[in-house]
């Protein structure tokens, strides 16, 4: 899958490659009130908590905060309500299998608007990670940075 441009992106989840190990990504579409597109396109969420579940035939993204639109009114929308993800029916099935029969996880990656000026949801299939896993990555990083610096210098 292609990787979408920084150019609307709106929120990114760090956490996310730390905590888990990514197995494969999906583009999900999202059902959206006005004010919280409108919240979006100021550049306001966080999707750092957030996760995706599937309940009810389809997948929802839950915990995910938009914080309500500074130009609304009383009928603005709430902060972190359930939202109804877009996807093929086969993509959902395929997702709700894998989180039923094999444990997995469905967490969002990044939030961006994309060329059609449409808001998508970049959401991976994936494997918690144990610590010792964890620490391997800070291992990694850190082995990689030093590197960096050493070819810097003397490069």
């Amino acid at each position: 899958m292609s990787k979408p441009d920084d150019k609307g992106l709106v929120a990114v989840n760090r956490r996310a490659r730390f905590d888990y190990e990514i197995e494969e990504t999906f583009e999900a579409g999202l059902m959206l009130t006005g004010t919280e597109v409108k919240s979006l396109r100021a550049g306001h969420a966080n999707i750092a908590e957030a996760y995706v579940s599937p309940e009810r035939a389809g997948l929802w993204l839950i915990n995910a905060d938009f914080p309500p639109y500074e130009g609304g009114n009383r009928f603005n929308h709430e902060p972190r309500r359930h939202r109804k993800l877009l996807m093929h029916r086969r993509e959902i099935s395929k997702l709700a299998g894998a989180v039923q029969r094999e444990g997995r996880t469905i967490i969002p990656l990044r939030l961006y608007f994309n060329e059609r000026g449409l808001a998508k949801l970049q959401i991976g299939l994936a494997k918690g990670k144990k610590t010792v896993d964890k620490r391997e990555t800070i291992k990694q990083r850190e082995w990689n940075r030093s590197k960096a610096r050493l070819m810097k210098d003397f490069g």
